[in-house]
C-alpha cells in the first residue's frame, strides 16, 4: 500500500523555528517567539500572527536567510523518513507556514516530493516585512493535503498528516492518520496518534513500513 505522507516544517521535519531564527538576527527574537508560542497554542489567529512577525524582520538583510538556513537542524529519523518512504512506494510533503526563501533548497536536496510555504519580500537586499502571495494558514494546508492526494490518485484514508501546532489541526482533520509531533496541547489531544521523543521514525511503525539503515 502507498501513502501520502505530508509533514509541517518547523518544530516539526526540523527542530527549530525558522521565524525566530530571523528574528534573532534582527534583534527582536523574544518578542517574535512569544507570539509564535501563542499561535502555535491556538490562541492567535495564524495568519494575523504571521503578519505580525514579518513586519518586525522589515529592513533585515537577506544573507539572513542564508545563516538561518545553514542553521536549521533536522529532526531525528527525518532522512531515514524519505528514503523508507519512497523504498516503499510512497510520497512525502511538507507544507509550511515558514518560508520557502529558506527551506526550498534543503528540501530539494533531500528529495522532498512536493512542499510549500510563504514567500518572504525581498527588495534592495532587504526584507520588506511582508509576505508575497497566498498565506499558508491551516486551510490552505489542508487544500494542499487534499490536492496532492488526488494528484497522486492516493485515497484520503492512505494519507498521514504531522504536526505540532494549531495550523496543522485542519489537514490532520481530513487525514486517514493524523500524528502529534512534540505537540502542543490542542493538537495532542486533536491526533489519532503522538510522537514525543522527537523520532520521526515512528511514522514508519505507524504504517508498517520497514525503517531502512542508511
Amino acid at each position: 500500500m502507498n501513502f501520502l505522507v505530508v509533514l509541517d516544517m518547523d518544530s516539526t521535519f526540523i527542530q527549530d523555528e525558522v521565524i525566530d531564527l530571523l528574528a534573532d538576527h534582527a534583534g527582536v527574537g523574544e518578542k517574535v517567539a512569544a507570539i509564535t508560542e501563542r499561535s502555535m497554542r491556538g490562541e492567535l489567529d495564524f495568519r494575523a500572527s504571521l503578519l505580525e512577525r514579518v513586519k518586525l524582520l522589515k529592513g533585515l538583510d537577506s544573507e539572513a536567510i542564508d545563516a538561518v538556513r545553514s542553521a536549521i537542524r533536522l529532526s531525528k529519523g527525518a532522512e531515514a523518513l524519505i528514503r523508507s518512504l519512497h523504498a516503499a512506494d510512497s510520497k512525502i510533503a511538507i507544507v509550511s507556514g515558514g518560508f520557502e526563501n529558506i527551506i526550498a533548497p534543503l528540501l530539494t536536496a533531500l528529495e522532498i516530493d512536493f512542499f510549500k510555504a510563504n514567500t518572504l519580500a525581498v527588495e534592495d537586499g532587504k526584507l520588506t516585512g511582508e509576505v508575497i502571495g497566498e498565506i499558508i494558514d491551516k486551510d490552505a494546508k489542508a487544500e494542499f493535503l487534499k490536492s496532492h492526494a488526488q494528484l497522486l490518485n492516493i485515497p484520503l484514508t492512505q494519507t498521514v498528516a504531522v504536526g505540532d501546532g494549531a495550523n496543522d489541526l485542519e489537514m490532520m482533520r481530513i487525514a486517514g492518520l493524523s500524528v502529534a509531533f512534540n505537540a502542543k496541547p490542542i493538537v495532542k489531544s486533536a491526533a489519532m496518534r503522538s510522537i514525543d521523543d522527537g523520532d520521526l521514525t515512528h511514522i514508519l511503525e505507524f504504517l508498517q513500513i520497514p525503517v531502512l539503515a542508511q
